[in-house]
């Protein structure tokens, strides 16, 4: 494994089973796997606010932030209820506006499941003022 490279572990099962990290980065690039959420019954965007919230701890975790999000692809089981999920969205990541995708899937890992989310991000390195010449043609 590179030594640059970082991985997030979430603690779910399906990680060992599947395996695979809830979030990798390499560099200034971090992916978050597909993420779902809990929620009640039926309610599409209380599953998506809590992925959100599950990729927003992930992204810590790698030293990021939403902030840094350049990416989503949204899975639903039921397109017919895309607003819902990209009212969640844009309240997330409104002034950010990620690179997006929505897609209709026939079903997640588990049958209550309705909505996946995955998240990549680049972390910017940190603005160390200019860059001042230390001799001639330099």
């Amino acid at each position: 494994m590179p030594a640059n490279r970082t991985v997030v572990s979430s603690g779910s099962d399906f990680e060992s089973v599947v395996g695979y990290s809830r979030a990798v980065r390499v560099g200034p690039h971090v992916a978050v796997a597909g993420t779902t959420g809990a929620g009640p019954a039926g309610d599409i965007a209380a599953q998506a606010r809590d992925a959100l919230r599950r990729i927003e701890i992930a992204l810590q975790q790698a030293g990021a932030a939403l902030s840094d999000v350049v990416r989503t692809r949204i899975f639903v089981t039921d397109i017919a209820r895309w607003r819902e999920v990209a009212a969640v969205h844009a309240a997330a990541f409104g002034e950010i506006r990620p690179a997006a995708t929505m897609v209709e899937v026939s079903a997640l890992i588990a049958p209550e499941l309705m909505v996946e989310i995955e998240a990549d991000a680049y972390v910017a390195a940190p603005d160390t003022g200019p860059k001042v010449p230390s001799g001639p043609g330099e």
